[in-house]
């Protein structure tokens, strides 16, 4: 069969129960083809061609019949496009006409061989439609609201039956749908037809007595459903199949879905053993918390282990005596998928284009049909662990396409997002040949979680360039965060959000830190002497200090020539002061960032050459990971952090220091780029432009040379903040959002687009 039928009022209405029933069966059945036949224009049905929640049409007849083209391909359908191109007399023509008219309201909505507007039906008069008759073009009228001037001959009807002559299709295998007088041509042209529950009185009146129209009871997909049955389509199993599909459920009440498993794994003479992570982020520990109460739950996370005799370990415990109901689902990736997926093209193609270096992004297809089944496995696993109803908390971006799978599979769930790593605005992110894939995906989440307002304002930037939205609900980002004070900051930002039928919430909630880890981590290194081993070492000189991965996000060279240009501009400084620069490298396959170690490590070879002393050298390089616990001890000691990224979504090394120096009473100062994410958080910290060397060099000698008093303020003032909003409080602010209700959407009558 061909089910053709309009969008607003029928395909996108009715409940959510009976649109999941329809759509899952257009998406399984083999046998059924489907067609948009809808007023919007192509623009605004482009849209919907990229929402995984709807199964993709395989035609198209928009503007009101005048535009009919292929729902893969967007491209014309010919010659049928061209005889409807042939009888519009062109837009101008039209719109100088009818401007002589009062009363008409031109629609400023995408449209192409048809003009539209708002009017009442007195609006229409004899004139109007004497001077468009002399155009060669007709009126529809509909709604008591929308008139169109269509080229002559030309409508929903015409068109979808010059598509079934073109497609060679038997007109008894095509059912057409719709809801208001709009639709009224498709249901007269002699297929069988329904007119879904809440149809607008006129078509049901205009219908009345057509046997070949049912009148359903209820709306939209329902109705459509209903006809699907009444005529007999698809044989005597063809709509019951659907209602006896297996219900494939879990029992966990929340699901969280991350790359890292909640332990560590390892192999001990052959056998495959468990521990608790030996140099925890901080998110681990706090996202196995919400499971302390003995909440079901479970965790599904990656694995590359398989056994040899393949015997693989789906599900695993993770601690029997901690977290007695919470259970860990092994998705198992081959090492190339893990290589490709993540090592690759997560952090070649997504992690240059987030952090606003789209020039560096690589983005093979080949890559992205791998990122893409990987996904895919991981909503699999989820959708077989959630309890009905149940939470899936679903993290970052290497799992941007794990919502859209869900949603298919399991329309119940509530889907939670949080996206760690910086987000941002549409003209960067729009380079991603997949954007509208993606953004759809994120779209089917109940809630998006972000660090700070300004990613969630890129967000809604660029769900703006990629489907017609509804701004909900807005909030003040005052107190919590900088409004004018950062290249970060912002004064409101969206909390609600409608995406055609769909509201997406939103908000900002900055990572937090486990700030007992930090100040136990402290204890143990100044009980086992390192803190006062480190004190001797820096005696007489103040101690600047840089913690980072070796990325081109993290700013490391455009410091290290900062502090080159420092020492050279203030020669006072010189036996004085030390930067240590701690720069973790990536790993091996990180081919990318080979050229930027050899560009650190000649500045810093250059900077000791032109200004070491005996007894001092101006940069201590460190390219190697330092243990937890050494990492504190440099903290305490350290009188300046510069923490200067280009790009970051947040920064936790900045809140790990401010949480050590502020347990022990210090006064050190935070100099902190303000494209951190921190920036629009962090109050007292002393901020500085990265992409500026004059002013990261001014920022560090202002910091070096702050007075004690003020250094105290800032650095109380900073701690206050780590303290409060700690890693249990981002965690636990996060879950009540997505819990709390959300706005109503908007009716649809007050629509967005055209009928």
């Amino acid at each position: 069969m061909l089910l053709a039928t309009d969008l607003d009022g029928t395909f996108l209405a009715g409940t959510a129960e009976d649109r999941h029933r329809l759509y899952y069966l257009i998406d399984r059945h083999p046998h059924i083809q489907l067609c948009y036949v809808t007023g919007r224009g192509l623009e605004a049905v482009m849209p919907l061609l990229d929402d995984p929640a709807l199964p993709t049409p395989d035609y198209v007849v928009c503007d009101v019949g005048a535009t009919v083209v292929h729902g893969h391909t967007r491209q014309p359908i010919q010659p049928l496009q061209a005889h409807i191109e042939a009888r519009w007399p062109g837009e101008q023509a039209i719109v100088e006409v009818m401007g002589r008219f009062k009363g008409l309201e031109r629609q400023a909505l995408p449209q192409e061989r048809r003009c539209s507007y708002f009017c009442d039906y007195d609006a229409v008069t004899e004139e109007v439609r004497a001077e468009v008759d002399a155009l060669g073009c007709d009126l529809l009228y509909s709604a008591d609201l929308y008139l169109d001037v269509l080229p002559r001959g030309v409508n929903k009807g015409s068109s979808l039956r010059a598509l079934i002559r073109h497609l060679e299709l038997d007109p008894e295998e095509v059912l057409a749908a719709g809801d208001t007088l709009n639709d009224l041509s498709m249901l007269q042209e002699g297929f069988k037809a329904v007119a879904v529950g809440q149809s607008e009185p006129g078509l049901i009146e205009a219908t009345r007595n057509n046997a070949h129209v049912l009148h359903a009871k209820k709306p939209g997909c329902g109705g459509i459903l209903e006809a699907i049955a009444h005529f007999g389509f698809l044989g005597e199993k063809g709509v019951a199949e659907i209602d006896t599909r297996e219900a494939d459920t879990g029992k966990a009440e929340l699901v969280v879905v991350y790359h890292r498993l909640p332990y560590e794994e390892y192999v001990d003479n052959g056998v495959l053993k468990r521990r608790a992570h030996q140099s925890p982020n901080g998110i681990i520990p706090t996202l196995l918390s919400f499971f302390a109460d003995g909440k079901k739950g479970a965790w599904v996370a990656w694995t590359t282990y398989e056994p040899r005799k393949g015997d693989f370990e789906a599900h695993t415990s993770v601690d029997d005596d901690a977290y007695p109901n919470l259970v860990c689902s092994r998705v198992l990736l081959s090492k190339q998928d893990v290589d490709i997926f993540y090592k690759r093209f997560s952090k070649e193609a997504f992690w240059p284009t987030l952090h606003t270096f789209w020039e560096r992004a690589v983005f093979r297809k080949e890559h992205w049909e791998v990122f893409s089944r990987v996904n895919r496995i991981f909503a699999e696993a989820a959708a077989r662990e959630a309890a009905p109803n149940a939470v899936v908390w679903i993290h970052d971006y290497n799992l941007w396409l794990v919502p859209a799978y869900l949603r298919e599979l399991r329309p119940d769930v509530k889907i939670a997002f949080f996206h760690h790593t910086y987000f941002p605005s549409a003209d960067v992110f729009n380079v991603i040949p997949w954007r509208r894939q993606i953004v759809g995906s994120l779209l089917q989440c109940d809630y998006v979680g972000f660090h700070i307002p300004r990613q969630v304002e890129n967000f809604v930037d660029v769900v703006r360039g990629s489907a017609p939205s509804i701004v909900l609900e807005r909030e003040h980002c005052a107190p919590r965060f900088l409004t004018y004070g950062c290249a970060m900051g912002l004064e409101n930002v969206t909390t609600a959000l409608q995406v055609n039928d769909r509201v997406v919430r939103l908000g900002a909630h900055p990572v937090g830190l486990d700030v007992n880890r930090v100040q136990k981590a402290y204890r143990e290194a100044e009980a086992d002497g390192k803190v006062e081993a480190l004190r001797k070492e820096v005696r007489g000189v103040k101690m600047i200090l840089s913690v980072e991965r070796l990325d081109y996000t993290k700013g490391t060279l455009e410091k290290l020539l900062a502090f080159e240009q420092l020492l050279e501009d203030q020669p006072e400084l010189l036996g004085k002061v030390t930067l240590m620069v701690i720069c973790v490298p990536a790993a091996r396959e990180m081919r990318v960032y080979a050229e930027l170690q050899n560009q650190i490590e000649q500045a810093v070879g250059r900077i000791n050459g032109h200004f070491s002393q005996v007894g001092w050298t101006p940069v201590q390089f460190f390219f190697r990971p330092v243990p937890f616990a050494d990492l504190v001890a440099y903290y305490a000691m350290a009188d300046v952090m510069w923490i200067t990224p280009l790009r970051d979504g947040l920064n936790l090394v900045a809140k790990e220091y401010v949480a050590v120096q502020g347990s022990i009473g210090g006064r050190g100062v935070l100099v902190l780029s303000e494209f951190a994410g921190a920036a629009a958080e962090l109050k007292g910290a002393l901020l500085t432009n990265p992409h500026d060397t004059d002013d990261l060099a001014s920022g560090l000698y202002v910091a070096l040379n702050m007075g004690r008093a003020e250094a105290e303020g800032r650095l109380r003032q900073l701690y206050e903040i780590v303290e409060y909003y700690d890693l249990r409080r981002w965690g636990d602010d996060f879950l009540e959002a997505v819990n709390l209700p959300g706005p109503d959407r908007v009716s649809e009558n007050s629509t967005l687009l055209p009928q």
